[in-house]
């Protein structure tokens, strides 16, 4: 069920960003900023999945990794949900910015995740790999607006959200026991 809400959360961003690109303006900001919480809700969903199948080991350090990354997520989760809803002049407070910065290392905690999940190898088949590809996001969304501007850059991030992360969800959803090795059994 949580690999259908990971699913749910990286579709509903990108509609988003196929409507509104990936800031908005106005409602679409608000809209983009809301949907992002629910992306982010479904990465939780990842994470508890992650945690569960001890996706990047079962050492100490990975389970800390894992926790770490979720408070990271919750911080960002915060910011989406009151950027979204603060009136216009709350919500681009000062005090905002810390929790902002939340959102970028949140990815970048997955990004490190879904290279140690590769390399542990617990998980098999395309979900082994998968994550590399879901991650790798940012690294070909944000690039895309310097090199092809704005409108084909949020064609390609909601695209990579449903090829990456919403594939990612399907793929938990209908194989849930190759993310479950015999060691975690």
């Amino acid at each position: 069920m949580r690999a259908v809400g990971h699913t749910v959360g990286a579709l509903t961003w990108a509609a988003a960003i196929f409507v509104f690109g990936t800031k908005g303006v106005g409602v679409g900001e608000r809209v983009v900023d809301l949907t992002g919480l629910v992306f982010q809700l479904g990465i939780f969903c990842l994470l508890w999945v992650q945690m569960k199948t001890q996706a990047i080991g079962t050492s100490r350090a990975a389970a800390v990794a894992l926790r770490l990354e979720a408070a990271v997520l919750g911080v960002a989760s915060v910011w989406s949900l009151l950027h979204g809803l603060l009136p216009d002049g709350l919500k681009d407070a000062p005090w905002l910015s810390p929790m902002d910065l939340c959102w970028p290392l949140s990815m970048l905690g997955m990004a490190a995740i879904s290279v140690k999940l590769a390399a542990a190898g617990r998980w098999r088949g395309p979900l082994r790999w998968w994550p590399l590809l879901a991650e790798s996001w940012a690294v070909v969304t944000v690039p895309s607006y310097i090199l092809v501007g704005e409108q084909l850059a949020q064609l390609i991030g909601g695209g990579h959200l449903v090829i990456g992360y919403a594939t990612l969800g399907v793929l938990l959803a209908l194989r849930p026991d190759r993310a479950i090795t015999s060691r975690t059994a």
